[in-house]
This record gives C-alpha cells, sequence and structure tokens, in this order.
C-alpha cells in the first residue's frame, strides 16, 4: 500500500478507512493533504475487496477546510495545485463505485464540509459542527457547498449556510437533511461500522448504478464548478482573501467594509 505522510489509510475486512491526520491544526488540509486523499480513494476504487469507504478526522475534528496559514500568502500556482487536488479528490469521492461514508466526529466546517456534502452517506456525533467559512475569510465555497447542498437543505438555507457562514449542531443539520444520523461521540464509530455492514450486505453492482444515477446533479453542476475555479484562481492574493485569511490566524475580526468604497 502508498505511503502517506498526511493522512492514514486503513482496510479492515471490506472496509476502507481514510483518516486526516493534522489534530495540531483541526485537520485543515493543504495541496499535499488532499492529494494524497484523492489517492487513497482512487487506491480503494480500484480494489475490488472494499465495499464501503469512510472519511474521517484525527482528534477532535473531521475538518476545518483548507490551511489558512498558506491562505494567507496565497499565489496563483499554489492555487491551481490546490484547487485542482481538491476537485479532482471530490470527484472521486462522487465516481469510485463505493458509497462514501463521513464518520463526523467534530467540526466539519469550510472545505471539510464541504467533503461531507460530496459524501454519500454522513454520520455525526453529537458534539459535531458544520457550516462555511467563505466571505468571512475571502473565499467561496464553490466544490459543493454554494451548489449541491442546495439539492438537500434547500436554496434559502444553502445561501444562509454560505453568505452567513454561522456554524449549526449536528441536530440541526440532521432537521435539514444535511446528514443521514447523529449519535453520541461514544458511538460514533460502533454505528458507522453497522452501517457498513449493512451496506455489505447489499448487491455491488447495483450500489454502483445506484451511485451513479444518483449523481446527475453533481454532474450537472461540474461545468459551473470549473468556471468557479477559475474566478476564484483570479481572485487568489488579492486584497480581500489576504485580509481575511490573514485576520483569521491573527484571531482578529476581518476588515471588509473598507472594500465598499
Amino acid at each position: 500500500m502508498t505511503e502517506y505522510k498526511h493522512i492514514v489509510v486503513e482496510k479492515t475486512d471490506a472496509i476502507g478507512w481514510i483518516t486526516i491526520n493534522h489534530p495540531e491544526r483541526y485537520n485543515a488540509f493543504d495541496h499535499a493533504t488532499i492529494r494524497e486523499m484523492g489517492d487513497a480513494f482512487e487506491a480503494f476504487g480500484f480494489d475490488p475487496t472494499v465495499g464501503v469507504v469512510v472519511l474521517t478526522g484525527a482528534g477532535k475534528a473531521f475538518s476545518a477546510g483548507g490551511y489558512l496559514a498558506d491562505l494567507a500568502n496565497f499565489s496563483v500556482t499554489k492555487a491551481r495545485q490546490l484547487f485542482a487536488s481538491a476537485g479532482r479528490t471530490l470527484s472521486l469521492m462522487r465516481h469510485i463505485p463505493q458509497p462514501v461514508i463521513a464518520m463526523v466526529n467534530g467540526f466539519a466546517v469550510g472545505g471539510g464540509n464541504e467533503l461531507v456534502i460530496c459524501s454519500d452517506l454522513a454520520i455525526a456525533s453529537e458534539e459535531a459542527r458544520f457550516g462555511q467559512t467563505g466571505p468571512r475569510i475571502g473565499s467561496s465555497p464553490v466544490y459543493g457547498a454554494t451548489n449541491l447542498l442546495a439539492m438537500t437543505v434547500g436554496e434559502k438555507k444553502a445561501r444562509e449556510v454560505c453568505y452567513m457562514c454561522r456554524q449549526y449542531t449536528a441536530q440541526e443539520a440532521l432537521e435539514m437533511g444535511w446528514i443521514n444520523k447523529v449519535v453520541p461521540a461514544s458511538e460514533l464509530r460502533a454505528e458507522v461500522i453497522r452501517w457498513c455492514e449493512e451496506l455489505l450486505d447489499k448487491s455491488p453492482a447495483y450500489l454502483e448504478l445506484s451511485k451513479v444515477t444518483s449523481n446527475v446533479w453533481w454532474d450537472m453542476l461540474t461545468p459551473a464548478m470549473a468556471h468557479a475555479q477559475q474566478t476564484l484562481l483570479r481572485l487568489a492574493g488579492g486584497e480581500e482573501m489576504t485580509e481575511g485569511a490573514g485576520a483569521f490566524m491573527q484571531k482578529r475580526k476581518p476588515d471588509f467594509r473598507r472594500f465598499r468604497k
């Protein structure tokens, strides 16, 4: 099996496990991390002995999204690498033949929440929190939150999530249809394994067919995401992104009002 530096990849029976392994930064991902995640999804996708793949985070967070220490000193070159790897990873999650379950053990915000959106199923701890951070830090969640999320929570609520950058409890997310189930933290892994075992009793060929035909909205939205990526590339390193990411790292409130002039 490939050696990974930023994630932990395991296989237990017919279940593939991918764990983002940067608990010291709440599993925020940079280009190298999201690239390794894509490699792991691709490897599991080609493994006929794997029937379901679980994505989670080490420590107390699922993922805080993009690593803002990098975003504060962004460049178009770095943006191309990050966005290309992110797009590849999310597309693989949607297109590998196995169902992908997000095991949400803590914060799933920003790009971390988009990993949840792009998973086939999501099971969360009562301690989990969900939300987007885009306009609050000088970015926009174009890989699922501004588009695919509306298919589950409704357009107005999805716009609220993306514009207001608030956080929502696991129970609130469940009630909106954002996730599938909420359990106590101590029961999370066992509950995920129960769902995996139930899926493993299903026909792999017809699970794949069901997944392919469930991707209709994602596939239709792909061109819009590609166009949005080009816009993000041109905004990378701009004053508003630098102000948002820098303010976050400095633990202060960003001053975006000065850009309205």
